[in-house]
């Protein structure tokens, strides 16, 4: 009798930590569902205001930052545009110098870098031929003297009926060709840069001196001291640096923008600090080889001290006033690389239609680091009152231009009412609060 008793308790206590342990089972189970509800009945994540184009703000978070109110004005803005062009010398106050007469250089009197003066000697050269072409010269000025004193007997002889006018005119002729030999002996002679006056008083010499053609830099010397050279050997090259002009590579749509006389104002690529103005003085009616651009040229005023043929450079052409859309400055804030205005919206309907029409995918959290403007406004927003009026403002995109005086041209990427009202002033604190609001919103 107490064997079955004890059988029968044991087994009751095994039927009933089965039936807890189901029972605990299922209690998790529906604690597991209970909170996949609560999870799925938990709002999603909103965008700021259901469109990150639109944010709201009180008058009194308006009054808290100064943010004005305006329209977009029709102002006259100095238009330019910016074109890169490079250092140019023009030819004829460039050179490449080499020799007239065929000869070994024995003296070479420069280097690069070195400033020489028009006529100044840069190398000499011997040649022995030098010496008959001077002899040829006296010799030619000994047969003249002769054929003169020939003539001049045979002219005696026919106006006497002595002679034969046919030998007066062997003389004529013979004098006339000698003096043409002379002639042309003299043009070799001071072409060469040798003196006939000096050569027919018996200085006669076997060196020439190689002159410079143009007063300016050597740039290169490419002979040396025993060196051959001819007419087809340079010596040296010259570059008169105080000459040099600014060239400039326009495309075609920009030209009608340029015209002589024009002031333009460029840098240096490699120094971008300092700032230079130039004249336009010449644009050319051609392409350039190979390219789609035409060369337009301007002259540099003041000092040229510096500059190098061949240095690369930034310039701004400056088109003159006109008139174009502008708001100031502090209107156009940044966002993700687009800049944009803020316009007041008229109702609350145009706001409603305006939220519905665009679907936005952009989140305004997207933003790793608010700009340092906007961190600037973080503790300027005022606590807003349940039930405080509201204006509400749009965010439209714009494409920036030139800028003076405080503005800058804008150009709208989309269509807004006519005369309407947009944030002169404070707008980054309206792109602050739209970004906080993103922030919150999550």
């Amino acid at each position: 009798m107490k064997i079955l008793s004890i059988g029968s308790i044991l087994l009751s206590a095994a039927m009933f930590l089965t039936a807890c342990g189901a029972n605990s089972g299922a209690g998790a189970e529906t604690k597991q569902e209970t909170k996949t509800q609560i999870k799925e009945s938990k709002p999603e994540k909103t965008e700021a205001s259901e469109n990150s184009d639109y944010v709201e703000l009180t008058d009194e978070q308006m009054k808290a930052i100064s943010i004005q109110l305006g329209t977009i004005e029709q102002r006259g803005i100095n238009s330019s545009i910016k074109v890169n062009g490079v250092l140019e010398v023009p030819n004829q106050f460039k050179a490449k110098i080499s020799s007239l007469f065929s000869g070994t250089v024995s003296t070479l009197n420069i280097r690069p870098g070195s400033i020489v003066r028009k006529g100044q000697t840069i190398a000499t050269i011997v040649n022995p031929d030098l010496v008959n072409m001077q002899q040829q010269y006296l010799t030619v000025n000994t047969r003249i003297n002769l054929a003169q004193l020939e003539y001049e007997r045979q002219k005696t002889l026919v106006a006497g009926n002595a002679g034969a006018r046919k030998n007066l005119q062997q003389a004529e002729t013979e004098l006339r060709t000698l003096n043409t030999e002379k002639t042309a002996l003299q043009k070799q002679l001071s072409t060469l840069g040798i003196s006939p006056a000096r050569v027919a008083s018996g200085n006669i010499t076997s060196s020439l001196a190689i002159p410079a053609p143009i007063s300016g830099t050597i740039s290169k010397v490419s002979a040396q001291i025993g060196s051959f050279t001819d007419a087809n050997t340079v010596i040296a090259e010259i570059v008169n640096n105080q000459q040099l002009q600014l060239k400039l590579l326009m495309y075609e749509k920009d030209l009608p923008k340029v015209h002589l006389n024009q002031t333009i104002q460029f840098t240096l690529t490699n120094n971008p600090a300092k700032e230079y103005q130039a004249v336009i003085n010449s644009i050319a009616t051609s392409f350039e080889e190979g390219t789609t651009t035409v060369a337009v040229r301007a002259a540099i005023k003041d000092t040229k001290t510096g500059l190098i043929e061949g240095m690369s450079v930034s310039a701004i052409v400056n088109m003159g006033s006109v008139t174009v859309p502008s708001v100031p400055n502090e209107a156009i804030v940044s966002f993700q690389g687009q800049d944009y205005i803020f316009v007041q919206m008229e109702n609350e309907t145009e706001v409603t239609e305006g939220k519905k029409a665009a679907k936005s995918t952009e989140k305004v959290n997207a933003v790793k680091e608010p700009s340092k403007e906007i961190e600037k406004t973080k503790g300027v927003e005022q606590k807003e009152k349940p039930g405080e009026p509201r204006i509400s403002f749009k965010r439209v995109k714009v494409a920036k231009g030139a800028a003076n005086m405080g503005y800058t041209e804008i150009k709208l990427l989309e269509e807004i009412p006519a005369n309407a009202k947009i944030i002169t002033r404070g707008a980054f604190f309206a792109l602050g609060k739209m970004t906080n609001a993103g922030e919150e919103g999550e």
